[in-house]
């Protein structure tokens, strides 16, 4: 069995000692300190109320490490998921609900690449993301994954080995709008070049 390696981080020494004994003994996981010198690959967080100081504490997991965050908290509502998602939660448990089973699953969950929402949450999650795409995203021509639909177009005509000019002939722009749409591509998600957009474009199912 492949043990997944967790940290646990509570800002009361009581809550991780409780957790942190809570999930010691199972073979599913690893439990490792701040002073490991192994990462882990999800980090517990451990929290009564969803404040600023949460909010810190899930940006700089997100900014300073690969692991996928999994947040524990004792009141969860519309609010805190959006805050929670936008911070790179990626699993969502309240306080009540966190028997050991719970948190196992939702650490195999986020080791997987996959996510945990409270079934209640869910579909309050699914209509905010409908009526952001109809309202905001739709209207601007741009999908979820930050590209726009001409963006993926031309991406396509890229990966299929066409040049600017061809790619400007069969699409009816210029060659310098071919040029500027992928200029934009590779500056806004930060990719090396041509051929880095079109390996990002194919990793995330767009063409």
């Amino acid at each position: 069995m492949t043990r997944t390696a967790v940290r646990v981080y509570a800002r009361d020494p009581i809550s991780e000692a409780g957790v942190t004994s809570a999930l010691r003994p199972r073979p599913e996981v690893r439990v490792v300190g701040p002073d490991d010198p192994e990462a882990p690959e999800v980090v517990l967080v451990v929290v009564d109320e969803f404040d600023d100081e949460t909010m810190n504490s899930l940006r700089f997991l997100r900014r300073n490490g690969e692991a996928r965050v999994i947040l524990v908290a004792s009141q969860l509502d519309d609010r805190v998921l959006v805050d929670a998602v936008e911070c790179g939660v990626v699993g969502l448990l309240r306080r009540s609900e966190a028997t050991t089973d719970r948190l196992l699953s939702a650490i195999a969950a986020a080791a997987a690449g996959e996510g945990t929402v409270p079934p209640d949450l869910l579909g309050r999650l699914l209509d905010q993301v409908g009526r952001l795409q109809r309202t905001v995203l739709d209207p601007r021509g741009i999908t979820f994954s930050g590209l726009a639909s001409r963006e993926v177009e031309v991406l396509k005509l890229v990966a299929d080995g066409w040049d600017t000019a061809q790619i400007a002939k069969e699409l009816c722009y210029s060659e310098r709008t071919v040029k500027n749409v992928l200029h934009d591509v590779t500056t806004r998600l930060q990719l090396r070049n041509r051929s880095h957009a079109v390996a990002y474009a194919v990793r995330e199912g767009l063409i």
